[in-house]
């Protein structure tokens, strides 16, 4: 007798909520970890049509490390869909301004670029600072994933 395989319903899954501090830790190895919590890939039950991710809350965002001269080097490409509307920033300039928009890319990056990575990425909940408003849902440490 052959048993059939298991394949999670988007209603059966149980969502839990990690926090991690991202004060020293670098870019790359941090944001990588998150994609992988954010997908549901530490879950045994883990299928990458279903959104099966956790939350994220990130804190101390302005405080996240990077390797090298890519302060002054990493650029930041964006385009107004106009002639002439490329504009370049570098990770410094972003750093100065939105701080948490460095992570996001970065992870955002990490994700498939599909309707289903849009959903995972609004379970990223990112603060510059050491609050955050999600004490109610009780989150704990993010696992070494």
């Amino acid at each position: 007798m052959l048993s059939k395989t298991y394949q999670p319903k988007p209603g059966e899954i149980e969502r839990r909520w990690y926090v991690v501090d991202a004060a020293g830790q670098t870019l790359g190895r941090l944001a990588s970890r998150i994609a992988a919590v954010l997908r549901g890939k530490h879950k045994p039950t883990f299928v990458p049509h279903v959104d099966m991710g956790d939350f994220v809350i990130v804190t101390n965002a302005h405080k996240i490390g990077v390797t090298g001269r890519k302060e002054k080097t990493k650029e930041y490409r964006t385009h107004s869909g106009y002639p002439g509307g490329l504009t370049v920033k570098t990770l410094g300039e972003v750093r100065r301004r939105h701080p948490d928009r460095i992570l996001r890319e970065a992870v955002r990056g990490m994700l498939p670029h599909t309707t289903l990575g849009r959903k995972m990425i609004l379970k990223l909940k990112l603060y510059a600072g050491p609050e955050h408003p999600h004490a109610a849902q009780k989150p704990e440490p993010l696992p070494n994933v």
